[in-house]
């Protein structure tokens, strides 16, 4: 899809089709829930959503997914979607949420004249229209080319098949099909290169990092729940944030101060939903390697969101596909963003299940700020905790190199003697080997 209006004005006119499988009705989220998120979505590209609705699918059909008569019935709805003021009046789009096949695909936009997406084709739209960085834009684009290239089925059903050709000669459409796949395969190829270069470059931007090394804070969380916000208010930056979805999906870096004067870096990353495209984990993969190394991983959550606890595990399983299990189990910290939208009894209630609870949690609202010196409190102890207690003796003399101990790490004894001073301090390992290169170089 081209860039639409953003305005409103001439937008798309789309339906939004939740499948509600029976086999899926024990799920965290309702269908109901699951719909509304669909629509979000939606709205994310200014399609402007005509008509929404979950269909009770008892049992999936091959061939169009739902049953023959809501098929038919939503072709009369799609035909006959009544105009709006200033609008076309034509339903450009349907939207599956949901897997289809390339055939149930092709069927289905048969069946009701219009083109017709999943939910997979809807977020690589999205993610398509967001991106701003060549990196980000090679990582859309890879993921898009792997989710097409096995439905050229569908792209080219108004060729011929193979007929029975002379020599090696077959039909028009299969030999368009074939040229087709090569040149998304070859274009699959040149774009892994180029993402193994950005690999390479992050690769040498963190090894430079160590060289002056500062611990790294990554942000992750549900899409929405607030996380350049937070990323705003800790850095002091002004990064775009709004209430959709899938604002940012380039990531963001900025160096902060923690109350002890400790500096460290704040990632902000691109958010996660449910059922997120295996296409694109693993195309965004070079990017989600600054979560991987990063010191601390913060989960923010909406903690004003009906559905937190089941964005939650989508955020858990996310993080396991990229091999943080152990981190999953024992190292987050919790955030529960948006406090400011609850009534006052549950942001108690809140409050208090989070001084009880076994993983940190801190009740925060990132747009107030309400919160946050308790959640940079809990970084700056995180982070002492992770620090390895070493023995330095300094001359009475490097006042700098003292002052800078007590800055950067934690005194735990101190021996004054006539001309030297013995320490024990704790230090995180980033900022020991940094401490090694001032005594090197003779700072």
């Amino acid at each position: 899809m081209a860039d639409r209006p953003t305005d409103g004005k001439g937008a798309e006119r789309c339906v939004v089709i939740h499948p509600g499988l029976k086999s899926n009705c024990d799920r965290a989220r309702t269908p109901q829930a699951r719909l509304e998120e669909a629509i979000g979505l939606a709205r994310a590209i200014a399609l402007e959503v005509a008509h929404a609705e979950v269909v009770v699918v008892a049992r999936p059909r091959p061939s169009t997914l739902l049953g023959k008569g809501a098929v038919e019935r939503l072709a009369g709805l799609i035909a006959g979607a009544p105009p709006v003021a200033g609008d076309s009046p034509e339903v450009a789009v349907a939207i599956i949420d949901g897997a289809l096949t390339p055939v149930q695909q092709r069927n289905l936009e048969r069946a009701w004249n219009c083109k017709v997406i999943d939910r997979t084709g809807l977020i690589l739209e999205i993610f398509g229209a967001r991106a701003r960085t060549r990196e980000g834009r090679l990582q859309v684009e890879l993921a898009h080319l792997i989710y097409q290239r096995s439905r050229l089925v569908r792209t080219w059903t108004h060729l011929e098949r193979q007929r029975g050709g002379i020599g090696i000669f077959g039909g028009p459409g299969e030999t368009q099909i074939e040229a087709d796949r090569r040149q998304i395969g070859g274009r699959i190829t040149r774009l892994r290169r180029e993402l193994k270069d950005v690999k390479r470059t992050r690769s040498l931007h963190r090894w430079a990092r160590r060289r002056v090394p500062y611990p790294v804070i990554a942000l992750v969380g549900y899409t929405n729940a607030g996380k350049s916000t937070l990323f705003n208010k800790l850095t002091k930056s002004r990064t775009v944030v709004a209430n959709r979805l899938f604002v940012t999906l380039d990531p963001a870096m900025r160096g902060f101060e923690l109350p002890s004067g400790r500096k460290a870096i704040l990632s902000d990353t691109v958010g996660f939903i449910s059922d997120l495209p295996h296409e694109l984990v693993a195309a965004f993969h070079a990017t989600l390697e600054e979560v991987c190394e990063a010191d601390v991983i913060i989960h923010v959550r909406d903690a004003h969101h009906g559905d937190s606890e089941a964005q939650k595990e989508d955020v858990q399983h996310v993080l396991r596909e990229l091999d943080l299990g152990v981190v999953v189990a024992s190292g987050l910290i919790e955030v529960l963003n948006k406090v400011d939208l609850l009534p006052r009894e549950e942001h108690v209630a809140l409050a208090n299940r989070a001084q009880r609870n076994n993983i940190p949690m801190v009740p925060v609202s990132a747009l107030s700020g309400d919160g946050c010196s308790d959640l940079l409190a809990l970084l700056d102890q995180r982070l002492s905790a992770s620090g390895h207690v070493i023995n330095v003796t300094i001359a009475t003399r490097e006042g700098a190199s003292l002052a800078w101990l007590y800055d950067h790490g934690e005194v735990v004894e101190r021996h004054d003697e006539e001309e030297t001073i013995r320490l024990k301090v704790r230090l995180l390992p980033a900022d020991a080997a940094r401490f090694a290169k001032r005594r090197h170089v003779g700072v």
